[in-house]
């Protein structure tokens, strides 16, 4: 998909308006000379037929004369004066002996005739013998050749001087024919004069008139169409690759022209590094003011960042308040400093207001990583790099102050890691791979087991023995934590049935319900399915929350709360004294069991102040009728601390670790 999209982008880049033009140039130009070359033959074709015409009638002429005895050849002359015939007759020693027409010399040398009235030209003696040969060679002769060969000698002014009717419309081109007897000496000399009617050629140039106008009407339609699909293409660049709020370049522009920059041979032994920047709290600037005052300073921070970049860097507006920069870099600590120089310029683009912002670097080094082709390009992905990018910069969420945070192995490692396991996680569990620990909790005065807490493990074919700590908030980030607390559930009401058909003493085991499942109103409902259909005791199943969810919706809290409490499960608090609130959801949630968080039990308390705060919580739940459990305790001095104040039960390593079922089976 990628490729498809990549070979998309270079079809809409690439340039091909100048074909178009070179097309219609090159198209307009061929049709012109097809036109001229038509008209030059048609041209030749109306002399050509006109002088053959001329030519046969005058062969016929020479030829009548010869066979017209002498004695009625004057006859024949007189015949030929009245038609308006302009012609000669030599002997055979080259002597006129008769013509209609004035002769002013002639010699061997040259011919002269004088019909300049007549519209007739000069010809020389080279003249004459160019036509004769003509003549006699093809039996006709061509106008063109003998106007070429007159033009060597003579005026081209003279020789179209031609003599034109206007008002027949038509015009004549006089041309003598030498024609040479029979007797081989004497000579029938003739004018041939081509008649053309001038209505002959105003068809043909109103043709070739509409034709030019219509292949140039053609031509200039095709050249704004060329024009307009080049301003259409522009646009759709500019949709495609324009910012339509801050008027750069978007994230489209950004991976295309990006890619092309890392992948290049010349760039591969350059470095570059792609940055994720976020202009933080800017939703809560938009609200505050509005969402045009918003984008006025995108476009300053566009501003900005255009004017901070060199030659063969880039940057995009991606979306929302989320910017991208491709810069390069010499070392990483020069790069977090430039980085962090922009990030300053950016924090005063607004003079009534100090923005902060988050930056994520991810290096891109093709000699580390030697994804290089036959051809020497670069094989990397610059989206890959921006996604490196903004992990970085999420190890920076939840702080609102201006921070960069630069891509490290371990981080990359970790990303790959909650991959894997978004990846397996529902073969791990249609598998059974999760397994069920039990760690036990013990009465402090009778050292006697009275409960367990459930805790899952990943025991996996292929990464082996992986600590909740590992995927728990992964589930829980993903949303499959939900599907993990039915299995959890499902499992304990399991074992707990299958032992106490064993005949063993069971004890109450509870199992955390992450605050993500308190979302839904049938909640208690699913979990006493679940418990039923494997055929628990209610009593044997508690329930466990952690503090933060009852910062949720305490309506659908307390409703829940009281129907687990009705089907007759246990509900107790998870890590009570981690939060800030802990003292006002006691006062609201009717609760079995309170879990002390295993801080209080951890570092050094040597002013006491931990023993005290421990004292009065558990005075404190007493007084509302809970048991308390100690998580975290492991030495023998805080089992005693506890025994004394009447803790209900102890949790930790001091007693006992997680352990497999089978384990736990034999502590029971």
């Amino acid at each position: 998909m990628k490729n498809k999209k990549e070979k998309n982008y270079r079809r809409l880049t690439r340039n091909t308006a100048w074909i178009g033009f070179v097309v219609i140039f090159f198209a307009a130009i061929c049709v012109h000379a097809i036109l001229l070359a038509a008209t030059a033959v048609f041209i030749t074709y109306v002399f050509e037929s006109k002088m053959a015409s001329e030519y046969e009638t005058i062969r016929g002429i020479k030829a009548l004369y010869e066979q017209t005895d002498e004695s009625k050849r004057n006859e024949l002359f007189e015949d030929l004066d009245e038609r308006g015939r302009i012609y000669y007759v030599t002997d055979d020693k080259g002597n006129v002996i008769h013509s209609n027409g004035e002769i002013v010399a002639y010699t061997e040398d040259n011919i002269v005739a004088d019909y300049k009235n007549e519209g007739t030209v000069f010809y020389s003696n080279a003249d004459i013998s160019f036509i004769k040969s003509t003549a006699d060679a093809s039996g006709i002769i061509n106008l063109f050749d003998v106007v070429k060969q007159i033009s060597k000698s003579h005026d081209m002014s003279e020789m179209m001087n031609l003599r034109i009717d206007s008002e027949a419309e038509v015009f004549s081109i006089p041309v003598w024919v030498d024609m040479v007897l029979s007797d081989g000496e004497s000579h029938f000399a003739c004018m041939a004069k081509m008649v053309i009617n001038t209505r002959d050629f105003v068809s043909w140039f109103i043709f070739f008139t509409l034709l030019s106008i219509i292949t140039f009407t053609v031509s200039v339609v095709l050249f704004i169409h060329v024009i307009l699909n080049a301003v259409r293409r522009r646009n759709t660049m500019n949709m495609v690759f324009k910012d339509p709020v801050t008027g750069g370049y978007n994230m489209n522009r950004f991976v295309f022209y990006g890619n092309r920059i890392i992948r290049k041979k010349k760039n591969r032994d350059r470095k570059y590094a792609v940055v994720s920047l976020k202009l933080v709290r800017y939703s809560y600037f938009c609200v505050c003011h509005s969402f045009k005052e918003g984008e006025q300073i995108l476009v300053k921070v566009q501003q900005t960042l255009t004017k901070n970049i060199l030659k063969n860097e880039l940057c995009a507006h991606v979306s929302s308040s989320d910017f991208v920069l491709l810069l390069k870099y010499t070392d990483e600590e020069k790069i977090k400093k430039r980085v962090r120089h922009i990030i300053e310029q950016l924090e005063g683009v607004s003079d009534e207001h100090k923005f902060a912002f988050q930056a994520g670097i991810a290096v891109v080094d093709s000699s580390k990583t030697g994804d290089v082709n036959k051809r020497g390009r670069i094989l990397m992905d610059i989206e890959k790099e921006y996604n490196y990018a903004i992990a970085a910069a999420n190890t920076l969420a939840g702080s609102d102050e201006s921070g960069v945070a630069l891509l490290t192995d371990s981080l990359i490692e970790e990303q790959k890691w909650v991959d894997i396991v978004c990846e397996k996680q529902k073969q791990a569990l249609e598998n059974e791979e999760f397994v069920v620990y039990y760690q036990p909790k013990y009465d402090p005065k009778t050292d006697k087991l009275t409960g367990a807490e459930a805790l899952i493990r990943w025991q996996s074919p292929e990464f082996g023995f992986v600590t909740p700590n590992r995927i728990i908030p992964i589930f829980e980030q993903n949303g499959f934590i939900t599907e993990i607390d039915h299995y959890m559930i499902r499992h304990v009401a399991r074992d707990q049935k299958k032992w106490l058909d064993a005949g063993y003493k069971c004890v109450p085991v509870s199992v955390n319900v992450s605050r993500a499942h308190f979302s839904e109103d049938d909640l208690a409902e699913q979990i006493l399915e679940l418990v039923d259909s494997e055929g628990a005791p209610h009593e044997l199943i508690e329930i466990e929350l952690t503090e933060s969810a009852f910062f949720d919706d305490k309506k659908a809290m307390l409703s829940t709360i009281a129907k687990l409490k009705n089907y007759g499960f246990a509900v107790s608090m998870d890590d009570f004294g981690s939060g800030y609130s802990s003292l006002n959801s006691l006062k609201d949630m009717p609760l079995d069991v309170l879990k002390l968080d295993a801080e209080f039990f951890r570092g050094e308390d040597e002013d006491g102040r931990g023993k005290i705060v421990v004292t009065e919580a558990i005075k404190l739940a007493k007084s509302l009728n809970m048991r308390t459990v100690a998580e975290g305790v492991e030495i023998k001095d805080q089992v005693d601390f506890l025994a004394t104040l009447g803790c209900d039960m102890i949790q930790g390593y001091y007693y006992a670790k997680p352990m497999p079922a089978d384990e736990y089976v034999t502590r029971m």
